[in-house]
């Protein structure tokens, strides 16, 4: 029996729903998924293993100009992402009519391997509307296959995922079949908090926070874990915390609902708030945190 593996990169610009169909690839929530735009901060591998495949999905960061080093960083994973693709996921939202990089552009449409460009949320217009989407991107993109789907309601992502595995080259497995991330433990417990954080907070609140967890203790019944929230300014570490401690308390309980979920066991998790300033211009933290690799 042959075996077929491969990477799959997922590009396009922020909120057109690239963690949504990565998710529905691999069947679990790798990806934090909120409605505000740049939720993905770093190149997150799913891995999904058949008896004769295993393909390797990448979701990149919403292409933006990047404003501060931070987001330089967020775009050289994208960049990477063009590197060691087999097959490319350009992903648009209906309605949707440009990238917002030219350069990232050009990749695509002289792209050398297999692109499939997916126009994504057609729940959310009419016949017309997509008619009219599949001829600009056909003109835009001449060397793309085009499919219409909504990931959210898992339409068309089944077609997807058989012409990706068509694509796929002859290879032996990269990873252990049983792994279903290239990222450790810690690094969804933060996505899971920083995920809550984007839901209840406003304005530059959640894009002025990094996640550290600092202990993760694994026992037989229970995984006791200990992180701290960094902020960058004294008032932004008050808004965390809420009056007396309400808010922060709420991130804390929706997060170790849905951990529990994730690690299929009982978790306990204490959170802290820390202001670390300017630590979003600063390489040597950024590198800490896992962005200028």
């Amino acid at each position: 029996m042959t075996h077929k593996a491969g990477f799959v990169n997922i590009i396009g610009n922020p909120n057109v729903g690239k963690s949504t169909l990565m998710n529905a690839f691999v069947g679990e929530r790798l990806s934090i998924i909120t409605s505000k735009a740049q939720t993905t901060r770093h190149r997150i591998l799913g891995i999904v293993n058949g008896e004769d495949f295993q393909m390797i999905l990448s979701d990149t960061p919403g292409i933006i100009k990047p404003a501060y080093e931070l987001q330089e960083s967020m775009m050289g994973f994208v960049k990477s992402a063009f590197d060691d693709a087999d097959v490319l996921l350009y992903l648009v939202e209906l309605g949707e009519k440009e990238l917002k990089d030219d350069a990232f552009f050009q990749k695509i449409t002289s792209a050398k391997i297999p692109v499939l460009l997916l126009i994504n949320k057609i729940d959310k217009g009419n016949e017309e509307l997509l008619e009219a989407s599949l001829q600009l991107w056909q003109e835009k993109v001449p060397n793309a296959e085009i499919f219409a789907i909504s990931a959210l309601q898992n339409f068309g992502v089944a077609e997807v995922f058989t012409r990706i595995l068509e694509h796929l080259p002859e290879s032996p497995p990269f990873y252990p079949k049983d792994q279903l991330t290239d990222k450790p433990e810690r690094f969804f417990v933060n996505e899971t908090i920083r995920e809550k954080i984007l839901m209840h907070y406003k304005k530059e609140i959640p894009y002025s926070v990094e996640i550290e967890t600092e202990e993760f203790f694994e026992e037989e019944a229970i995984i006791r874990m200990r992180s701290v929230i960094m902020v960058e300014r004294d008032t932004q570490k008050g808004i965390i915390i809420g009056h007396k401690g309400a808010a922060l308390k709420r991130v804390g309980i929706e997060a170790r609902k849905d951990l529990e979920k994730f690690f299929g066991k009982q978790v306990h998790l204490e959170l802290y708030v820390k202001v670390n300033k300017n630590w979003r211009s600063d390489a040597r933290q950024l590198r800490r945190f896992g962005y200028n690799q």
